[in-house]
């Protein structure tokens, strides 16, 4: 494997974060990325929802909001890709500058309000994909979210769950993003239980011969009564999963002015602790009963280690690539299937939730 984010990174940085990403996506898309896949290591295949993962370590969403290199990261050794958010009608989000860098703490703050092409777009290239002979291995997620204006936001999911379930290995419902008004107050006990009640309605009137397993993707900013209301309507309403967790809106001390005062969700490495707290919480809230997905600072084998054993089954990551870089992918893969062994861990499973025996 070549690793040239040595030198193309220092590059990317002279551009703003915004202009750097379109960069990335465009060069993913003409292919200017080599594939460095590699060989899976045997302890690190998973088998969650019925589903087969190659490896644990997935992309978060965020990246690639409107589907268009699932295949190219992929191709780079992830074992799942989360594509979105995606709205129903286009929207441009909010307005630039949105996208911040904190480089010494290797953080980065966004608010883009999901920024995206909109549902058709999205559905037509995850269309396009499962035609295609030449798609990349791998499992891939689309996350939903609603549009700004919409006064009824759970009917924005029941339409992306009609039009994605179909299409997609799995479906993310988000009321989490800290940059749509509004959008986490979804988390409360009845506007959620409402929510997962007519996404999963949606879903069931599909009628495929096989339902995509359908997530529900939480901030980590919860109040105990927040945690406790998330874990029980989840586990009432028949919802898959939780991803744990989306950007925090706290500040923590070392983050520098004037980025402290920048409105938005900051994600990367001081996301990483509390993210985690909060998995650890789910996880014995919910008894174990629902696979999780951890997210939010992960830059490391050890870091998605201590996910795992806080009671993920997968993880994923995204802002530590921005200073990382695509090689990053299979040094956590390699490092976390180092710490496997070293703990006796035949394979990932055996080491969900081991913190809380």
């Amino acid at each position: 494997m070549i690793d040239l984010f040595p030198i193309v990174g220092p590059l990317l940085f002279r551009f703003d974060p915004e202009t750097a990403h379109g960069l990335t996506i465009k060069a993913l898309k003409s292919g200017l990325v080599p594939a460095q896949r590699g060989g899976d290591e045997p302890s690190l295949r998973s088998r969650v929802w019925g589903l087969d993962f190659a490896n644990p370590v997935g992309l978060a969403a965020g990246f690639d909001k409107n589907a268009e290199v699932v295949d190219a990261m992929l191709r780079l050794g992830f074992g799942f890709v989360e594509a979105g958010s995606v709205t129903p009608r286009p929207q441009p989000g909010n307005p630039r500058p949105r996208l911040f860098r904190a480089i010494e703490q290797g953080a980065v703050l966004n608010r883009m309000g999901f920024n995206n092409e909109g549902l058709e777009a999205f559905a037509a290239r995850l269309e396009r994909r499962r035609d295609d002979p030449a798609r990349a291995a791998g499992l891939v997620g689309a996350n939903l979210g609603k549009n700004k204006d919409t006064a009824d936001a759970a009917d924005d999911y029941v339409i992306g769950v009609r039009r994605l379930a179909p299409l997609a290995d799995y479906l993310v419902v988000n009321v989490s993003s800290p940059n749509t008004p509004g959008l986490r107050a979804l988390q409360g006990r009845e506007p959620l239980r409402d929510l997962l009640g007519r996404a999963l309605d949606a879903r069931a009137a599909c009628k495929l011969t096989r339902d995509p397993p359908l997530l529900l993707k939480i901030a980590p900013d919860l109040t105990d009564e927040d945690k406790s209301d998330i874990a029980a309507v989840a586990l009432e309403s028949g919802v898959d999963g939780l991803i744990v967790s989306n950007t925090t809106i706290a500040r923590p001390a070392d983050i520098p002015e004037p980025l402290r005062s920048e409105a938005g969700g900051l994600s990367g490495r001081p996301l990483f602790a509390p993210s985690t707290l909060v998995l650890k919480e789910m996880y014995g809230l919910t008894g174990g009963k629902l696979p999780l997905i951890g997210a939010g600072g992960v830059a490391s084998g050890a870091d998605a280690y201590a996910k795992i054993r806080a009671g993920a089954s997968l993880v994923q990551f995204y802002s530590a690539m921005v200073y990382g870089g695509p090689a990053l992918v299979l040094r956590i893969r390699a490092e976390l299937a180092a710490l496997l062994r070293r703990d006796g861990f035949a394979r990932v499973a055996d080491a969900v939730g081991a913190d809380h025996r």
